[in-house]
């Protein structure tokens, strides 16, 4: 059977925290995974515009699609939006 490939990433764009502003789209597709450095709570809107929460240690990698990291109740920090082109 054949191995899928995660080519990893190769665009990344600081995350700053917003209950309005989206995240930027990047050859029409928003980031696919969110790197929290500081531990905290994030909450984001997904792409399917649902809203989760996630508790994150620091270092943690979402393998997440998201639209935005909302300002309002997200404590986490050094956030940084991946993407995979």
């Amino acid at each position: 059977m054949a191995q899928s490939v995660n080519p990893g990433y190769n665009t990344a764009r600081a995350v700053t925290k917003s209950d309005t502003d989206e995240q930027e789209k990047i050859n029409g597709h928003y980031p696919t995974a969110l790197w929290v450095g500081g531990a905290g709570i994030v909450v984001a809107l997904m792409e399917d515009n649902t809203v989760a929460q996630f508790t994150c240690v620091a270092g943690s990698l979402l393998p997440i699609t998201f639209k935005r990291v909302n300002s309002t109740t997200t404590t986490a920090t050094l956030m940084v939006a991946l993407y995979q082109q």
